[in-house]
């Protein structure tokens, strides 16, 4: 799937300048990333023939490009999507050594997960810019957690959402208990962990994991529109606005109402906040340059 008409299929940075730093190894492509000159970035998993499973090499490049546009000043929103029909079925385990598990010492399975899945999934939460999945096909067990971390979540008619976990035997990673409890409830959560059953796109946007359903031939042009949108507005208003969302179902009262009022007093100070005032005051659209 292509989210990037306007650009080469070669992995370009803004400008049409090539990007060499997505990774120097031989599996580099498996991840394209795409910078619009319109401060959008994009980007696409690459490994279509196994529906853009995620190898811990890929994970790291997901991990570093998350890492580098949330402190690119030049990234203002991420879109990120899969290539091929699929969006993610989730961590490649043919990727994992077959002796692994004969070799495993306590401690061995914890480190991965907080080194592996969890540290993917906190890389998108944490990341100061707005992102947008733009799911594609199927996101399955960690595809699934990848996609609902994002701050929006548009999905083709054709998407499917599965917490696969319990067809393998597996307890969910990747935070999926975390995100998905606190989306759709614990009865909902568990009813979708417990069995394991496919969501189409309808289902999804009914349970309230997505926020909405588009035609797969229109989900490129809506989540680039989206994506321009965010890329226009205040950036640091929208990262304290996300940090204070993301916070809200994990603090009191007290300590919501003291982290806005930080929020408000660190925004107050940027040249976002000045031009919306002045803008309407002067009774014109704001002209935010995300400082």
């Amino acid at each position: 799937m292509n989210l990037s008409p306007r650009e080469s299929p070669s992995r370009p940075s803004g400008h049409g300048k090539p990007d060499d730093s997505v990774a120097s190894t031989g599996s580099a492509e498996s991840l394209i990333r795409h910078t619009t000159d319109n401060g959008v970035a994009v980007i696409t998993l690459n490994r279509p023939h196994t529906l853009n499973a995620i190898t811990p090499d890929l994970r790291e490049h997901l991990v570093v490009e998350f890492t580098r546009s949330s402190a690119d000043p030049a990234v203002r929103a991420v879109v990120l999507t899969g290539a091929g029909r699929g969006f993610c079925s989730g961590a490649d385990l043919r990727a994992a050594p077959a002796a692994a598990a004969s070799s495993r010492v306590p401690g061995d399975v914890t480190r991965t997960i907080r080194e592996g899945a969890q540290r993917l999934i906190g890389a998108v939460l944490d990341c100061e810019k707005p992102v947008i999945a733009a799911v594609n096909g199927t996101a399955a067990g960690l595809g699934a957690h990848l996609a609902l971390a994002c701050d929006l979540v548009l999905a083709a008619e054709s998407a499917r959402f599965i917490e696969i976990f319990v067809r393998r035997g597996l307890v969910p990673d990747g935070g999926g208990a975390f995100l998905l409890t606190r989306l759709v409830g614990p009865q909902r959560a568990k009813e979708l962990m417990f069995f394991g059953d496919a969501l189409d796109a309808s289902e999804a946007e009914r349970f309230g994991l997505i926020n909405r359903v588009v035609a797969d031939a229109e989900l490129a042009r809506t989540s680039l529109a989206w994506a321009d949108r965010l890329a226009a507005g205040p950036t640091r208003a929208l990262a304290l606005t996300k940090q204070l969302v993301n916070a809200s179902l994990e603090t009191d009262r007290a300590a919501a109402f003291a982290a806005e009022a930080a929020a408000q007093e660190i925004n107050a100070t940027t040249e976002d906040a000045a031009e919306g005032v002045i803008a309407f005051v002067e009774r014109r659209g704001p002209d935010f340059r995300g400082r």
